[in-house]
């Protein structure tokens, strides 16, 4: 087998089961609540402590990949992933689940951060959106089996075999990429770590997400809030004075020179932002406003992954062929319209009218991600795709993190916090009394906030610029021509 099937199967394995995990507490999320006791803020952080662990380590998983090898950080990444699921099975509270999510996280920085980057070390040019495009079928075909092995378990189990089902397939990947994956790249040996950059970084995320987190509950005094956000801000300022200033920075700011590159992660961001609490929005909608039981909100929600599925993979060939351009920009559109539409959505709507909603919606994100990533990654030297990579999935991740905040917030708008935290740490939501077109008009405030997030990526995505042919002893470019 050529080394760039075997590269292609092994990096699979990786993010189907990060599909998995990345879907499987979705539909769980009232019965873990409900088993730990916890509020609805809690509970969120179930999801958001995963893509937390993976946020705040990502930009250091890439600079250590880029000094030490790719493949080995990878391959500790799956063991990191596999001993996190486990921890997260055997937690006796809710405290405890968040603090091995964040493990779990930590263990998918070093495969997120690094599959793409193997794949691009051994992908040929003109197949390089292909081999994206089949990693994120894996990825959305893990998400689909999520989906229905979480309603599947629950019927039959409790919660912590939520977790303790990723363990055989992360022993079994561990392995693999031991025995087959190779160094293909030449690590950067000798090179200090940016610590400094590393505390003010994550320092800057931890208290913007507390700020929003707070917000939520709507007692926080607000000069609080206030505060929390002017310290993130400042370190941030601080953390980009950092990096401008140091020999080996965490985060190489003369890649964001790269107008190809900048304007695909921003994009990127945005969406992420905008959609990341869709899949939680519908099973909140669907389990409480409907009636469903967590299997059927399961299945209910396949069909965006059977049309992303569908596209996808076309999309990212056809990039190969035609640039990203009209798949990214049709697929951005498209997402917006179809959240729009979801948000029109009443409290006795038909499921052939949401499921033709989601397939609009499934077919917009597979138009708009191989491209994107397949732009992103393409627009970088090879000494850099590490630490490119790295960054590509920060930029993913805080948009995602961020999006289960902005939209419990925009929620409260129309429904009191004390009936989230009710609906969504109950162990059946259909038993929760509540006014259901209430909840469904918070609902459609978030999606509506969500569509015009989503239609904001559609500049930075049009704007960024054409690729650079070569690069000299693998410098970035100081310039590059607008397209």
């Amino acid at each position: 087998m050529q080394y760039k099937w075997t590269v292609l199967t092994v990096t699979t394995v990786g993010v189907l089961m990060s599909g998995i995990d990345s879907r499987i507490v979705v539909i769980g999320i009232p019965q873990v609540a409900a088993a730990l006791g916890a509020d609805a803020e809690q509970a969120i952080w179930f999801t958001q402590a995963y893509i937390f662990g993976s946020t705040v380590s990502l930009l250091v998983v890439g600079r250590v990949s880029d000094m030490v090898g790719r493949v080995k950080i990878y391959t500790v990444g799956f063991s990191i992933f596999t001993v996190g699921s486990l921890l997260t099975s055997l937690s006796p509270s809710s405290n405890y689940v968040i603090l091995f999510r964040i493990l779990q996280g930590v263990g998918s920085a070093a495969l997120f951060a690094n599959s793409a980057a193997i794949i691009t070390d051994s992908a040929p040019g003109n197949q390089l959106g292909l081999f994206l495009g089949i990693n994120q079928v894996a990825f959305r075909a893990g998400a689909m089996l999520g989906l229905t092995l979480s309603g599947l378990i629950l019927s039959v189990l409790d919660w912590r075999a939520l977790f303790y089902v990723n363990v055989p397939i992360g022993l079994f990947g561990t392995y693999w990429a031991h025995r087959r994956l190779k160094e293909v790249s030449k690590p950067d040996r000798g090179a200090p770590m940016d610590w400094t950059g590393f505390v003010t970084f994550s320092a800057c995320i931890v208290l913007f997400l507390l700020a929003l987190t707070f917000a939520a509950y709507g007692t926080f005094p607000v000069e609080w809030l206030v505060a929390l956000v002017a310290v993130s801000v400042a370190l941030l300022a601080l953390f980009i004075r950092q990096e401008r200033r140091v020999t080996h920075p965490l985060l190489d700011l003369k890649l964001l020179r790269i107008r190809e590159f900048t304007g695909g992660v921003v994009a990127q961001m945005l969406n992420s932002l905008a959609w990341g609490a869709v899949i939680l929005l519908l099973s909140l909608y669907l389990q409480l406003v409907q009636g469903y039981s967590p299997l059927q909100a399961g299945l209910a929600i396949i069909p965006f992954d059977v049309a992303f599925l569908a596209v996808g993979p076309l999309s990212g060939r056809l990039s190969d062929k035609y640039g990203h351009m009209p798949f990214t920009t049709a697929g951005l559109s498209i997402m917006s319209l179809s959240l729009l539409l979801m948000s029109s959505t009443t409290v006795s709507e038909p499921y052939v009218t949401l499921a033709t909603y989601l397939v609009i919606f499934g077919a917009g994100v597979g138009l708009f991600s191989s491209p994107n990533m397949s732009s992103i990654m393409g627009s970088v030297p090879p000494a850099e795709r590490g630490v490119a990579s790295g960054v590509r999935a920060t930029f993913f991740n805080i948009g995602y993190v961020l999006s289960f905040n902005v939209a419990i917030l925009m929620m409260t708008l129309a429904v009191p916090y004390s009936v989230i935290t009710q609906v969504i740490s109950a162990s059946n939501p259909v038993n929760v009394v509540v006014d259901k077109a209430l909840f469904a008009r918070g609902l459609d405030y978030a999606f509506q906030v969500s569509a015009v997030i989503n239609a904001m990526a559609i500049a930075p995505s049009v704007l960024r610029g054409k690729r650079p042919v070569t690069y000299q002893k693998g410098e970035l470019p100081l310039a590059v021509e607008p397209e």
